[in-house]
């Protein structure tokens, strides 16, 4: 039965784009640039599963090194390169949707890179012309599932408006979110986080892309500090934080999580073809990978974007999803795991079937 259900009018997702910034970086060029030697700090870069990343760095002083960015400027880099990306983003997904800005029904906007007010979304309707009259939602601070947690919001006013087209955007400018004090601590995030933009184009009512037939979630509240933006005191300005126990406790719990997803829908783990993880770090994709019983077949796409792009907090599975969708190896009748985790600590899914 592979978990068929007759008279499928769940939402579809139509159509992807993605879109980063014009500068990347190697790991070892980042080492260089910030004149980094200690020896400790130097193997978070280099043996962390990441080769390439996409950031907008400090501006260059004349002896050499970065300047001292203030919190102002953090959230001027958050607002400017956000716009930029994330209007890219929209509009490729458009593209591949062949459909117009005109289009748009419903627009929300996912990011923790930045606090705005306006938020994306208005932003995006100015600068890509989007009707005003275009229903909005931002999600803002939910971390590195928020992209799950917006879909879930987005899925219900697709399928209360068949026909009309929704589309969601994650806009994480990581580079607006980092502190520079040599600690093991933010180094832990300087480390891993990069920029980049995902979008995605839903509809229902349609036959065009795979179905979104459920979601599943998981919060692990004695982890809630775990996964942290909190405000440095020392540094004046906001600050990542990660626990290095945070691969474990997700790992742990993501048997448990899948499980309910699947029972909803009467599958079991052997019936799903395709699995798009979020690219949370090496540790994090090989404690699910583990736990989940998965090959490294499975988590393929999650890993290629960690190396080529590092972790891309909300959007990231969207980049992963995007790369399964560019393989052309999906056909009718496959399922598929999304899977996002981020600050709560939680775990977030939602079951796709083509």
């Amino acid at each position: 039965m592979r978990g068929t259900r007759p008279g499928r009018t769940g939402p579809r997702l139509v159509a992807v784009g993605s879109a980063t910034p014009p500068t990347s970086y190697t790991q070892q060029e980042l080492l260089e640039i910030f004149r980094v030697e200690d020896p400790r700090i130097r193997s978070l870069f280099l043996n962390g599963g990441i080769q390439r990343r996409y950031l907008t760095l400090p501006p260059e002083l004349p002896d050499g090194t970065r300047l001292a960015e203030t919190q102002g400027d953090l959230l001027a880099k958050h607002l400017t390169s956000g716009v930029s990306i994330g209007t890219e983003a929209v509009q490729k997904c458009l593209k591949e949707a062949r459909a117009d800005v005109g289009d748009i029904g419903y627009l929300c906007c996912v990011s923790s890179t930045g606090f705005l007010t306006p938020g994306f979304s208005a932003l995006l309707v100015k600068e890509l012309g989007i009707p005003v009259t275009c229903s909005r939602l931002d999600v803002v601070g939910m971390g590195c599932n928020a992209g799950l947690n917006a879909l879930a919001a987005v899925s219900g006013w697709a399928t209360a408006n068949p026909g009309r087209l929704a589309v969601m955007v994650c806009v994480e400018v990581c580079s607006a979110a980092y502190v520079f004090d040599g600690t093991m601590r933010t180094s832990v995030v300087n480390s891993l986080f990069g920029d980049g933009a995902a979008a995605l184009a839903l509809t229902s009512g349609g036959d065009t892309g795979p179905e979104i037939t459920g979601f599943a979630s998981r919060i692990i509240p004695e982890a809630v500090d775990a996964m942290r933006y909190d405000w440095d005191e020392q540094q004046g300005r906001f600050s990542f934080f990660l626990d290095q126990d945070i691969p474990y406790v997700v790992g742990a719990h993501a048997e448990r999580a899948v499980g309910r997803l699947l029972a909803q829908a009467g599958l079991r783990r052997s019936d799903i073809d395709h699995w798009v993880i979020h690219s949370g770090g090496k540790k994090v994709i090989d404690a699910v990978r583990i736990n989940l019983g998965l090959t490294r077949h499975d988590t393929r796409h999650t890993t290629d974007v960690l190396r080529d792009c590092g972790n891309l907090s909300s959007g990231a599975f969207l980049f992963s999803y995007q790369r399964l969708l560019e393989e052309a190896v999906v056909a009718p009748g496959d399922n598929g795991v999304l899977m996002t985790m981020g600050p709560g600590s939680t775990i977030e899914t939602a079951l796709l079937r083509w």
